[in-house]
């Protein structure tokens, strides 16, 4: 493509209000591999509020392209902050431990954080789930390199019951958004995103409390559940981790814009 035509491009989806019209453009001229009507049409969609992630088929999350596909939560780069947390956590030398991707989504979590603990020698058990069949299949193929198996089914009752007091690591990337707030999310989420993902209840927290009251039984002693939250959420969140008998803290980050709950069950004393 010509100077001309990617300038073009560039301003099309600056008029869309595409704040990264720049960064955008380039990724769909590579999309599009030089093929001008396969252009034409991935700008339309795009300005007809498409997410950008949905039309190049993947999106790049702690270095890794990760598959994505309609339908399908889009991991968001703040959740990065939730997986340097659990591999922070993972104390240095460990040899062997088991992680759960719970409400998985893409997979996009436990393929980073797994990745990231085999690097550091850390044999990772990795296994995911999800309730939503779309998101099953999507998860299965960003995993398969991984030999990780992604179940079907609505929270623990999808899990392999060998898992349960075992699980040191579970990743659970729940919906946090107040039922009365979705409407104020931006057009592309609301419109495309399933709302499963992201509609959290009256408070935005309903999905995490059940989360909370199962990582109580399913995590190994001295195992942590990381969830992301709202700021204005983390009283109510470590209240009800430590209903559950759970040790509860805080971890944020100004750059990101992220809050994490982390919530570790107890070492029984011998």
């Amino acid at each position: 493509m010509s100077v001309t035509e990617t300038a073009a491009v560039v301003t099309t989806l600056r008029r869309a209000g595409c704040v990264f019209a720049e960064d955008e453009a380039a990724l769909l001229l590579e999309a599009a591999a030089e093929d001008a009507d396969r252009l034409s049409e991935l700008v339309a969609q795009r300005v007809s509020g498409t997410p950008l992630e949905y039309l190049l088929g993947w999106v790049e999350f702690r270095g890794v392209r990760v598959g994505v596909r309609p339908g399908v939560f889009v991991p968001r780069q703040r959740t990065a902050f939730l997986v340097e947390q659990a591999v922070a956590g993972v104390a240095p030398g460990t040899v062997r431990a088991c992680v759960v991707d719970l409400c998985c989504g893409s997979g996009a979590l436990g393929l980073t954080a797994t990745t990231e603990l085999r690097v550091l020698g850390c044999d990772v058990e990795l296994v995911a789930a999800d309730i939503d069949p779309i998101a099953v299949e999507c998860a299965r193929e960003n995993l398969a390199a991984l030999n990780a198996p992604v179940f079907s089914g609505d929270l623990f009752g999808a899990l392999p019951l060998d898992l349960r007091g075992r699980i040191d690591v579970l990743l659970a990337n729940t919906p946090y958004v107040p039922s009365a707030r979705v409407a104020d999310l931006p057009r592309e989420a609301r419109e495309h995103e399933p709302l499963v993902a992201v509609d959290g209840g009256a408070d935005g927290l309903d999905v995490f409390r059940r989360v909370a009251e199962g990582a109580a039984e399913w995590l190994s002693p001295g195992g942590t559940v990381l969830v992301e939250t709202g700021t204005g959420q983390v009283g109510t969140a470590c209240a009800v981790l430590a209903e559950f008998g759970l040790t509860a803290r805080v971890e944020h980050s100004e750059e990101r814009y992220a809050t994490v709950v982390l919530g570790t069950r107890a070492i029984e004393s011998p």
